[in-house]
């Protein structure tokens, strides 16, 4: 379980291929990373399978490089990272799973004195989960949604406001119109979903 503050902005050091399946090698602070904990990376959960020198590794199966950005990760590319929440941490964000629900893709980039807007594509599929002032991960960036499409509008989408922090320490501080982002919708909206529509009797 993540918050969706990201800790750090990390880098990709390797990507090895294995027919559908990858091995992704990351730079980053490893300080007290133990193996088999988790790490989410750019919105992703991930198993560490291997520390040395300053890099962590992590195998991503098909499903995950499928669903997710990650398969389009190259040497060199940042990425957001955030270890997993403690019980006893703060909930600076809102509750992230690390399992991405669909991709995206950014529309427009409107910059501002001191604060970007962000406009990006919300998929019919999980459209009905994205509420004004709602939390939303991209990227594993825990964000606040600021605008929706209006209702009887063609092509789905929402919009974010990027404080300096998030601009400076986040893949989205340089992210452009075209680039593909991992969406992840808040998990309470998705189980409240499932018991109004399945009967008592088969809960």
């Amino acid at each position: 379980m993540f918050t969706g503050i990201v800790a750090e902005l990390g880098e990709v050091a390797g990507v090895d291929h294995h027919g559908d399946a990858a091995r992704l090698t990351i730079r980053g602070s490893t300080e007290g990373v133990a193996l088999g904990e988790s790490i989410a990376v750019n919105g992703v959960c991930l198993t560490v399978t291997g520390i040395l020198d300053g890099t962590f590794t992590a195998d991503v199966m098909g499903e995950t490089l499928s669903r997710s950005g990650l398969g389009a990760l190259t040497p060199g590319n940042p990425v957001n990272l955030e270890r997993s929440v403690r019980l006893a941490d703060r909930m600076g964000g809102h509750l992230v799973q690390g399992h991405v629900d669909a991709t995206a893709t950014i529309i427009a980039r409107t910059p501002a004195e001191h604060w970007d807007q962000v406009r990006i594509t919300l998929p019919d599929g999980i459209a009905r989960y994205v509420v004004e002032k709602g939390s939303i991960a991209v990227d594993g960036i825990s964000l606040t949604v600021s605008a929706l499409t209006p209702p009887g509008a063609v092509g789905g989408w929402f919009e974010v406001c990027l404080i300096p922090e998030t601009l400076k320490r986040t893949t989205l501080g340089t992210r452009q119109p075209g680039e593909v982002v991992n969406l992840e919708v808040d998990v309470i909206a998705k189980y409240v979903e499932r018991m109004l529509i399945i009967p008592e009797g088969d809960k």
